[in-house]
């Protein structure tokens, strides 16, 4: 089944002043990278970007808002648990609209911590710092292990991640569906007014060059953190996620990376995005 009748939109959740940076470190702009992967995921779908921590720029309402399919959030730059940030109340407000409107909510990181702090839960800053690069060893529940999102996916594995708040509480109707060590709710599922919203902490769309633009771009506050030991160290794991990337091949990265096919497959990196268009998006279009 196609999808040439869906029609979904992308809230990129990073403010222009942060998108340029990472432009400029090689890594692509998060809307147009879930937008990509969207349409390879639904193959004649259309897709739309907005940006919604852009206080100048127009968000969907009404019938504009209900002519899509699914709503997709990426991850952002900024806090969420700041209260007196407009960009970020902007955000909230209306996925608290979306979840209204009964509109299926998808996406990564951000995502997670949107869909929670909407519906009335809590998020604040980890104390064990930033989780960067891969998130090892994420642990479905027993809810998570029984969970649509999840169908065919391994019960323990690996993510590309990169955050440093985390959700602390949980509201009324959110679900936990995955842990591990470093962070305590690494996806949810939260329905609230009528409204879903399917999310994970890491980053199904992220690929090894992806990661290593966001460490070039952060190498000295990860190099402060502990992650590496100095930004020449941290410049030598840029070199050897770029040169994995381009040489999946390369058994020896593989292994001083401790990467395999959880993030090296995209089939398998991405089954929640694929679980949540079976699960959520193809009954509706079979009803338009």
């Amino acid at each position: 089944m196609d999808f040439k009748q869906a029609r979904f939109l992308v809230l990129d959740g990073y403010p222009k002043e942060h998108r340029g940076p990472l432009a400029d470190n090689q890594g692509t702009l998060a809307g147009e990278l879930y937008a990509t992967l969207i349409r390879d995921c639904a193959p004649g779908c259309q897709v739309d970007i907005a940006f919604p921590a852009d206080l100048d720029s127009m968000l969907p309402s009404g019938d504009d808002l209900l002519a899509y399919d699914g709503v997709v959030w990426t991850g952002s730059s900024l806090t969420i648990h700041d209260e007196q940030d407009e960009r970020v109340i902007r955000q909230i407000r209306f996925a608290q609209a979306v979840f209204e409107n009964g509109m299926p909510m998808f996406g990564s990181c951000w995502a997670a911590q949107m869909a929670v702090t909407a519906a009335g839960g809590t998020c604040a800053k980890n104390p064990r710092g930033r989780e960067f690069g891969l998130a090892r060893k994420i642990c479905l529940t027993g809810a998570g292990r029984g969970h649509p999102m999840f169908s065919g996916k391994k019960s323990v594995f690996d993510g590309f991640t990169s955050h440093e708040d985390e959700i602390t509480h949980l509201p009324e109707g959110g679900v936990l569906l995955a842990s591990n060590d470093f962070t305590s709710v690494q996806a949810v599922d939260v329905t609230y007014k009528g409204g879903s919203f399917w999310a994970v902490q890491y980053h199904p769309e992220y690929d090894l060059h992806e990661i290593a633009s966001l460490c070039r771009w952060r190498r000295e506050g990860l190099t402060a953190q502990g992650n590496f030991a100095s930004i020449a160290d941290a410049d030598l794991f840029i070199e050897k996620m770029e040169t994995l990337h381009l040489s999946p091949e390369r058994k020896d990265l593989r292994w001083q990376l401790g990467v395999d096919q959880d993030v090296l497959n995209p089939d398998i990196r991405c089954q929640e995005l694929r679980n949540w268009l079976d699960y959520k998006i193809k009954p509706n279009i079979k009803n338009k």
